[in-house]
C-alpha cells in the first residue's frame, strides 16, 4: 500500500534555537499544540532526544507512542510511531527549523503514514483532517512564540 505524505510550513519571528527548544519542551507542548490533550515523555526520558519515547493523546482520544529517531538541535527532529491506533500501519514525522535570518525561522512539518484496511478507503478524509490539524498547530505555535 502506498504511503501518504504532506508538508506544512510557517515563518515564526524568532531565532531557530528558541523555536526548536520551545517545541521540544514537553512542559510547553499543551500550551500551543491544539491537537493534543496529553503529551509526556515516557520510559524514564527526562528530555526530548534521540531514542527518547513520548506518549501523546489527541483530543479525539487516539493515543500514540513515538520514538525520536533524529534530534539535531536546532535544525531538525524526527519521530516514528512505535505503538498507536490500529488505523495506522506506520506513522512518522519530522520537524525542520530553517533559520531565514537571525530573527526569523521557517518551521516545516512533514508527516507520512500508511493506513490499514478499511481506513485506507477514506484516505482523502483522514489526510485532510490531519493536514488541517497540522496547519492550526503551526499557527498556534507562531502565536505563542511571538507573544
Amino acid at each position: 500500500m502506498k504511503g501518504i505524505k504532506f508538508t506544512e510550513q510557517i515563518i515564526i519571528h524568532s531565532d531557530s534555537e528558541t523555536v526548536f527548544d520551545y517545541t521540544q519542551d514537553y512542559a510547553n507542548r499543551l500550551k500551543w499544540d491544539v491537537f493534543l490533550k496529553r503529551a509526556e515523555l515516557i520510559d524514564g526520558a527526562i528530555k526530548a532526544d534521540k531514542g527518547a519515547k513520548a506518549y501523546c493523546v489527541a483530543k479525539n482520544g487516539l493515543g500514540m507512542v513515538t520514538e525520536y529517531v533524529s534530534f539535531n538541535r536546532p535544525k531538525v527532529t524526527a519521530i516514528k510511531m512505535t505503538k498507536g491506533p490500529f488505523m495506522f500501519q506506520s506513522f512518522a514525522g519530522s520537524w525542520t527549523f530553517r533559520e531565514v535570518n537571525t530573527t526569523e525561522t521557517e518551521v516545516i512539518f512533514v508527516y507520512s503514514f500508511q493506513l490499514r484496511f478499511p481506513f485506507n478507503l477514506v484516505i482523502p478524509f483522514i489526510r485532510s483532517n490531519l493536514q488541517n490539524n497540522v496547519k492550526q498547530r503551526l499557527v498556534n505555535l507562531k502565536q505563542h512564540i511571538e507573544q
